[in-house]
């Protein structure tokens, strides 16, 4: 399997209410696709897409990303994963405040130890990727909820990862800002092959994606 590639098999997640969340799963998501996840509250998609970022253990069933099996009880794995692999689009857009949109797009790389030269020509060059190269020093609270999730799908993008795993992006922007979004995450997939799989209540923006899949009831369908 290619570097962008998601496996999943047979897998379960159970909380100790003894609710499956997940119920005996299996998926692929190969190289360079675009797939949107939908399912109602309670569902078990953020369920799945923790598990999938790493930031979750399932109970039972195994993971492949990028062709490698995860091993979610060796946490220096864990760690490297996220950091080179996978990068994450919030919602709630997670931009630190205090930083200009260049600052919060070069922040991940300070924990790889780039140089300062590094890190400000890839935020530069993502920013322009994005349409922001006017609004770069500017802060969070100066640009909109459109602009800020540009942003974030930049500095998501800043340390090459093979996959984007991205939850609810488009949740608080309104019906015009969120086709765009969509549209430019669908850009930057054909343009950078990387891997996007999207965490959506959205279901009329499926048209954008490869495939789309529901989680209903800890079981998954193809839509």
């Amino acid at each position: 399997m290619e570097n962008g590639s998601i496996s999943v098999s047979n897998l379960t997640r159970t909380y100790r209410n003894r609710i499956n969340a997940l119920d005996n799963i299996s998926f692929s998501v190969k190289s360079g696709d675009f797939v949107t996840l939908i399912g109602r509250s309670g569902s078990g998609k953020s369920s799945l897409l923790n598990i999938l970022g790493c930031l979750d253990t399932p109970t039972s069933g195994s993971v492949y990303l990028n062709g490698k099996q995860v091993d979610y009880q060796n946490r220096s794995d864990l760690i490297q994963i996220r950091q080179r692999s996978i990068g994450f689009i919030f919602q709630h857009f997670n931009l630190i405040p205090h930083l200009t949109a260049q600052e919060n797009v070069e922040y991940p790389l300070l924990f790889n130890y780039h140089p300062r030269e590094e890190r400000q020509r890839r935020a530069s060059e993502l920013l322009e990727l994005v349409g922001l190269s006017s609004r770069s020093d500017h802060y969070p609270n100066e640009m909109s909820g459109g602009e800020q999730q540009r942003v974030a799908i930049a500095r998501a993008l800043v340390h090459h990862p093979t996959i984007i795993l991205a939850d609810e992006p488009t949740g608080n922007l309104d019906s015009k800002t969120t086709s765009d979004i969509f549209r430019l995450m669908r850009q930057v997939n054909e343009g950078r092959k990387t891997t996007f799989f999207i965490v959506t209540h959205e279901r009329e923006y499926r048209s954008f994606a490869d495939r789309c899949l529901e989680l209903c009831d800890g079981g998954l369908f193809e839509c």
